[in-house]
């Protein structure tokens, strides 16, 4: 599987962006799909994450701001974000599992990985 992410850009504080993954390659519906970010000098964190059920799942960090979702007829999830901040600033990369839904916050069970794509909150 191949994951592409975009719409990464320079917004304002307290707007919206909208992020893509399109995956390619594979059966894409048979796998979680996820979000984290890296901000500079810092770890990659977990996001959000969409089950291949239907699930989500939300970090505090992003709760109520961010909405994750996925449409598989176009092999591609979304990453919504609403209230941006300043901290919310980091690399942001679209990650493709098979691993247990507990499991999901974790960095190292993703098999697949975008590239990144950069997003900038400015105060």
């Amino acid at each position: 599987v191949q994951l592409q992410a975009s719409g990464g850009g320079l917004v304002q504080a307290g707007d919206s962006l909208t992020l893509s993954c399109v995956a390619s390659g594979g059966t894409f519906r048979r796998y979680t799909a996820g979000w984290f970010r890296q901000a500079p000098g810092k770890e990659r964190e977990f996001v959000a994450a969409f089950g291949w059920s239907g699930n989500t799942k939300y970090s505090d960090p992003v709760k109520g701001r961010f909405t994750i979702s996925r449409d598989n007829t176009k092999n591609t999830v979304y990453l919504q974000m609403n209230s941006l901040k300043p901290e919310d600033t980091a690399v942001y990369y679209c990650g493709a599992t098979t691993t247990i839904w507990g499991r999901v916050r974790e960095e190292n069970v993703y098999t697949y990985w975008g590239q990144g794509t950069l997003v900038t909150v400015s105060s």
